[in-house]
C-alpha cells in the first residue's frame, strides 16, 4: 500500500508540476515574434497575415487559445510544427535519439571518471594526484561548457586531426524503426566522443568533489572505525561500508543533474551541429515555430518529473533505512 501511496502522490504531483510548465510555455508564446513572419514573409498583405491569424486562432482570446491547447494536450497533440509541417511531438521523436546518444555518452563519462578519482581523493586526500584533481576540477567548473567545446575541437579535430568536429556522422545503427545510435559502430563513437566529453566538463568537476566530500564524511563515521576495529581489508572497508553509503546524496543530485544535461546540450550540439533536440531547439527559436518550442519544454519538463520520480525510488534499494511515505 505504501507503493501504491507513493506513486499516487508522484501522479498528482506531476499532473500539477506539468500543467504549470504547460502554462508559463504557452503564456511566452507572444514574446517570441510573430511566426507568420516567418511562414509567409514579408510579401503577403496585412489583410491577409490577419486572415491566416483568424484561420490559425492567434486572434483569440490567451485562455481560450491556452484551452484549445490543453484539450489536444491531453490527447497526446501537441500541435503541428510551422516549419516542419509535421506535429511537433513527431518532429521531437525524430531529434531525441541523437540528444540521448549524447547524453548516455556523457553520463557513462562522468560516472566512469568520477567515481573512482572522487574515491581515490577522499582515501588519499594528501596525494599528488588527489590535490592536482581538486585544482583542475576548479578549473573545470569555472569553464563555460561551449569554451570547453571550441578548444575541444580546435585540438582534437583541427590541430591533431584525430576525431570529427561536427555532425553525428553516416555512420548510424538502427536499433528499430525510427531510432539510430551511434554507439553500435566505431564511425558513430568517433562522432559521440568530443561533444559527449564537452557535455560532460561542466558535471564531471561537481561529481568528483561531491564523492569526495561525502565519502570523507562517511570515513569520519563510527561503524566505519569499528570495521577498521575488527581488522577488515581495506577494500571491504571502503567500497562496501563507506561508499555504499557515499551513493545517497550522489544519487539524489546526479539524478536532477543528469536531468540538467538536456538544458545543456543546446549549447553543445549548437557548437557541434549536433542534431538533436537542442539545436532543433535554437532553430524553433529562430524560425519562431511555437509550437516546436512549447512541446520541446513540456518534453523536457516530462523527462525532469519522470527523472526527479526515478531517483526517489532509488533511495529505497540504495538505503532501506529511507521510507517512501517519509519523503516529500
Amino acid at each position: 500500500m505504501a507503493y501504491v501511496a507513493f506513486f499516487i502522490k508522484r501522479f498528482f504531483q506531476a499532473v500539477i508540476v506539468m500543467f504549470v510548465i504547460s502554462l508559463i510555455g504557452f503564456s511566452i508564446q507572444d514574446n517570441l515574434g510573430d511566426p507568420l513572419r516567418e511562414m509567409v514573409g514579408v510579401s503577403v498583405s496585412e489583410a491577409e497575415r490577419e486572415a491566416l491569424r483568424d484561420e490559425m486562432g492567434l486572434n483569440d482570446p490567451f485562455f481560450v487559445q491556452y484551452g484549445r491547447f490543453l484539450s489536444k494536450a491531453v490527447q497526446g497533440d501537441l500541435g503541428d510544427s510551422y516549419f516542419f509541417k509535421r506535429p511537433a511531438l513527431d518532429v521531437i521523436m525524430d531529434k531525441f535519439p541523437a540528444t540521448l546518444d549524447l547524453v548516455i555518452g556523457a553520463t557513462i563519462i562522468i560516472l566512469g571518471v568520477s567515481i573512482p578519482l572522487g574515491c581515490y581523493c577522499a582515501i588519499r586526500p594528501r596525494s599528488f594526484i588527489a590535490k592536482a584533481t581538486m585544482a583542475l576540477s576548479i578549473v573545470g567548473i569555472s569553464v563555460p561548457v561551449f569554451l570547453t567545446a571550441i578548444f575541444c575541437i580546435y585540438l582534437f579535430a583541427v590541430t591533431l586531426g584525430w576525431l570529427p568536429s561536427f555532425g553525428r556522422g553516416e555512420d548510424l545503427v538502427e536499433i528499430f524503426p525510427g531510432w539510430e545510435t551511434g554507439f553500435l559502430s566505431l564511425g558513430g563513437l568517433r562522432h559521440l566522443i568530443l561533444p559527449s566529453f564537452a557535455l560532460s566538463s561542466i558535471m564531471l568537476p561537481l561529481f568528483i568533489r561531491l564523492i569526495r566530500s561525502e565519502m570523507m564524511e562517511v570515513l569520519e563515521q563510527d561503524y566505519i572505525k569499528f570495521a577498521w576495529a575488527k581488522g577488515l581489508a581495506p577494500r571491504r572497508v571502503w567500497f562496501l561500508h563507506a561508499f555504499k553509503n557515499t551513493l545517497l546524496p550522489v544519487v539524489t543530485v546526479g539524478g536532477v543533474q543528469i536531468g540538467i544535461m538536456l538544458a545543456y546540450t543546446i549549447l553543445t550540439e549548437t557548437v557541434f551541429q549536433w542534431p538533436g533536440l537542442g539545436f532543433m531547439f535554437i532553430e524553433a527559436v529562430n524560425r519562431v515555430d511555437t509550437p516546436l518550442i512549447i512541446a520541446y519544454i513540456i518534453v523536457v519538463g516530462l523527462i525532469f518529473v519522470a527523472t526527479n520520480t526515478i531517483v526517489d525510488l532509488l533511495y529505497t534499494f540504495i538505503n532501506p533505512t529511507v521510507r517512501i511515505m517519509g519523503k516529500g
